[in-house]
């Protein structure tokens, strides 16, 4: 008994571990209204070439969870809203739900959510009365297949249930929901889940009518006299996507929630529009994908809750081109049906499952000002002695053109050369390292060793940039000291 105890503790103490070390994921949902949609084998080769860890189907389809089978991938399988009343009314259907699509797959398909419908409260009002009767017939179900721990059952919801979601201080769900979401909270506090939310920035900004800037949209740093601020904590929101979250965790706050962590189970930015629809760009989804995929990755959370990273989850892997609809409906992809990339991106540097990354990059702020990081560019492609004809007119790196991927490349190429000799990666506050490979299309960021930057004594400063920085990996040694405490704790009890 003592052994298989302290087996328990082990894999618990690995499991917290491991959890802390890995961060926060970058997923992608996979919708299927796409013509010609490729075989379940090839999207998950797909998924896998591209190094995706994380993906939400909007069903249970048997094929994908078939082809997932020894993936690692972790999946979040779905009850679509034709199926939501059924399960409410009837904890047998409920548990014969589970068993099918579930307990049919798991351990060899990762199954770790079921999300319970797609926006129930403001799509399918016929079926919100049932909504948390038919989360808990599910997780009853679980229960009984001893899936409880392993599987997580939440409900993904729009923004549009939080009607003045700014200043997030003061924002509240909308009353007459009161009711259910009271309900869907204690559910989700009760079974240690989390919260699903959908949040669209391209919506708040292009149906804002100006009153945010699209950078804040866009992740964009803003100069000092067009801060977002929120006049009630003086918190600063450098992200819609961030005032998004922040306003969720401050509706639950009014509820008298709070730890209940949010997850962000669709986010995106369509790549090309109609007349009507001048926001939908190639340039405005790169740019909004590869800021969210650095952003979500530093493995914080917003103003409000800074400890709690925001995982999330990209609508979509394909575009969905029999959606009906604008034509930004269609576009939302970030890949083609072959596999390649609608626009450059760096998908793989979400990728946090191997924990044991050995690349080391220096990249801009996200919320550096503009200002600052033209200083950190000039004084890094003069003074500093970076090689900064990549990102002239013309060259691989000119495009995005922008002040914040100019001043990356410039950074990152200084600091390949100097680290070694001291040089570090701060140019007055703007730049952090990062694991995440900053390179796309031709335009290639050199990287350097973990063993060299991170850990062990520190280089003695030299001229340029000051950086601090450590690493989130743990030596072998404590594991082992971990491991063996976990062990003595549990022979002592």
């Amino acid at each position: 008994m003592s052994l298989e105890r302290c087996l328990g503790c082990m894999l618990l103490v690995l499991v917290g571990m491991f959890s802390n070390v890995q961060g926060a994921f970058v997923g992608v949902n996979i919708g299927t209204d796409v013509s010609s949609m490729p075989s379940a084998s090839d999207v998950v080769a797909i998924v896998k070439a591209h190094q995706i860890t994380h993906i939400r189907l909007y069903d249970a389809d048997s094929h994908m969870l078939k082809a997932l089978a020894g993936s690692r991938i972790e999946v979040t399988v779905s009850v679509t809203n034709e199926e939501v009343l059924g399960i409410g009314e009837s904890g047998s259907a409920a548990a014969a739900w589970i068993n099918k699509n579930v307990a049919s797959y798991v351990p060899s398909t990762n199954i770790t959510a079921i999300a319970v419908g797609s926006e129930v409260l403001t799509s399918v009002a016929h079926a919100a009365p049932v909504l948390v009767i038919a989360m808990n017939n599910l997780h009853k179900a679980l229960v009984a297949a001893d899936l409880n721990f392993q599987v997580k059952v939440s409900t993904p919801q729009s923004m549009d249930i939080i009607p003045k979601p700014f200043p997030p201080s003061t924002a509240t769900f909308n009353s007459s929901w009161n009711s259910t979401v009271y309900q869907l909270l204690q559910f989700l506090k009760n079974t240690n889940s989390f919260y699903m939310l959908n949040a669209y920035p391209y919506y708040g900004y292009s149906n804002g009518k100006g009153i945010f800037p699209i950078d804040y949209a866009l992740f964009k740093p803003l100069p000092a006299v067009k801060q977002i601020v929120d006049p009630n904590t003086l918190f600063h929101y450098n992200s819609m996507f961030d005032a998004m979250v922040d306003a969720t965790y401050y509706s639950m706050d009014a509820l008298n929630f709070s730890a209940i962590p949010i997850i962000v189970t669709e986010t995106g930015w369509p790549w090309q529009g109609g007349s009507n629809e001048p926001d939908a760009t190639v340039e405005n989804a790169e740019t909004f994908i590869n800021n969210l995929i650095r952003r979500v990755s530093n493995n914080s959370g917003p103003p409000s809750q800074p400890t709690i990273p925001i995982n999330t989850y990209i609508y979509e892997l394909f575009n969905e081109d029999k959606r009906p609809g604008p034509v930004s409906e269609k576009n939302w992809g970030l890949l083609f049906k072959n596999g390649s990339a609608v626009f450059p991106l760096s998908l793989s540097g979400s990728s946090q499952i191997t924990g044991n990354s050995t690349t080391v990059f220096c990249v801009a702020k996200d919320d550096a000002s503009e200002d600052k990081l033209q200083d950190g560019l000039n004084w890094a492609c003069g003074q500093g002695k970076a090689n900064c004809s990549a990102i002239q007119s013309g060259k691989p790196c000119y495009l995005p053109n922008n002040i914040k991927n100019h001043a990356s490349y410039a950074y990152n190429d200084y600091y390949q050369k100097m680290h070694t000799v001291g040089g570090t990666c701060d140019f007055d506050g703007t730049a952090t390292t990062t694991t995440n490979d900053p390179s796309y299309g031709t335009c290639i960021f050199t990287g350097s060793s973990n063993s060299s930057t991170r850990g062990g004594t520190l280089a003695p400063a030299a001229s340029g940039p000051i950086s601090a920085g450590g690493s989130r990996k743990l030596p072998v040694s404590k594991v082992q000291f971990l491991i063996s405490a976990a062990c003595l704790v549990v022979v002592l009890l």
